[in-house]
């Protein structure tokens, strides 16, 4: 057999297996196929299984008299089943399938099976305006995609809009309805999703008052409790638990300095690349929240850490993102959750106790350190690049002892 083929099998391998890649309706595919499983990085062992079931459904593809072109859900399905029947599905065979359905329809326009309802074309519509007129990122677009798309709903029961038909009455009702089943923390979200909608449809012109105005506030009692951290000593102890004599060590210990000594955000440190980091200026391209772009210094020690782990740990890949994942595919992490989980993981191995074990408690812990080693609130602002100072404002709850120092007296507290 060519290459991609002769990397996961020899020549001992079966006729039948051979038969079953390079001949049938799915043959070319499974060339493409076993070269994107190279190219990831995937090993042999795991290769093999993939490819043998593949061929298996190729074999059957063939036998049902089906091309290519009519493989689709129900398909997949069919087969999946009659494998299971047979007891011959495996733990990963239906994942593998899903990626060669997705390579099928690559390049293809796929043909809804049934026309998009009014409100369905409403949500695609503000979709594309917060993602290419306000440049928000895909997180906060699915945020607020549900908000407005209940908002619809309850509006408009019977399912067309008619957006002249919304008063600020139905605008306030709803917004108090959403109030009495949310927590303190969602209801920012809700005003924020809805104002934006409103923004939207008097945009495209499709109402003449801005109704966003009229989306009143749910209180959430702004600075009402202090950040999570921790000392800095504690943060010590999470970084000295990496193994950094491993290569997964070396990755997350990079990864954990960043989030410690530069406050950067989950989804920042993901979305790092090869390039951003110009190692003669010594700088590092971040690229945040809604789209901004922020170039930070590198201290020495994490652009040490982060030059150990590309040269000695990091897996050749074709990925350009700084960080990718131990085990193929060899890619860049799908998003900021894996970050999290690695922190909580962190957090555990250390014997560090918190009741917040998200990422963010890295990004507070440092503001909290500056605020106690003399730094102001603007300084603290440019460092986690905060737009605005109320955002910042609330890390001067945690430094007491100078709130102290300015506190008045308590009227007749010195009797």
């Amino acid at each position: 057999m060519d290459f991609p083929f002769n990397h996961f099998f020899n020549d001992r391998t079966t006729p039948e297996t051979v038969t079953d890649l390079t001949r049938g309706p799915l043959s070319p595919h499974l060339t493409e196929y076993a070269q994107c499983l190279h190219d990831a990085g995937y090993a042999i062992q795991s290769g093999q299984l993939q490819l043998r079931m593949l061929g298996d459904f190729n074999r059957w593809l063939d036998k049902k008299r089906l091309g290519a072109d009519e493989v689709d859900s129900p398909t997949v399905e069919r087969y999946i089943r009659s494998r299971r029947r047979a007891g011959r599905l495996r733990k990963g065979d239906a994942a593998a399938l899903a990626r060669m359905l997705r390579m099928l329809r690559s390049g293809q326009t796929e043909v809804p099976s049934s026309p998009p309802t009014a409100q369905q074309i409403v949500l695609e519509q503000f979709q594309h305006y917060l993602r290419q007129e306000r440049g928000l990122a895909e997180g906060t677009i699915m945020k607020y995609t549900p908000i407005v798309r209940v908002f619809l709903a309850e509006s408009f029961p019977c399912g067309i809009p008619d957006f002249h038909q919304v008063s600020a009455g139905d605008i306030a009702r709803f917004v108090q309805r959403q109030a009495q089943c949310i927590t303190t923390k969602d209801a920012p979200t809700v005003v924020t999703a809805l104002r934006s909608f409103l923004r939207h449809l008097l945009h495209r012109g499709v109402i003449d008052t801005d109704l966003a105005a009229c989306v009143p506030t749910i209180a959430t009692w702004s600075l009402s409790k202090v950040p999570k951290f921790l000392p800095a000593e504690q943060i010590q102890r999470v970084l000295d638990s990496c193994d950094r004599d491993t290569a997964s060590g070396k990755r997350n210990y990079c990864i954990l300095l960043l989030l410690a000594r530069l406050g950067l955000r989950a989804g920042e440190v993901v979305a790092l690349t090869l390039e951003d980091i110009d190692w003669e200026a010594g700088v590092i391209t971040v690229r945040g929240k809604g789209k901004r772009v922020a170039q930070m210094p590198l201290p020495g020690e994490v652009g040490a850490a982060i030059a150990d782990y590309l040269r000695r740990a990091r897996p050749a890949c074709s990925s350009r993102r700084v960080f990718v994942r131990e085990k193929a595919p060899l890619v860049g992490f799908a998003n900021s959750i894996a970050i999290c989980s690695l922190v909580d993981r962190a957090l555990k191995t250390a014997k560090v106790e918190s009741a917040y074990r998200g990422s963010h408690l890295f990004r507070h812990s440092l503001a909290t350190t500056m605020l106690k080693h003399g730094a102001s609130l603007p300084e603290i602002g440019d460092l986690l690049r905060h737009r605005r100072p109320d955002t910042t404002a609330i890390y001067a709850k945690v430094d007491l002892v100078s709130l102290r120092s300015i506190a008045l007296p308590w009227p007749g507290g010195d009797r």
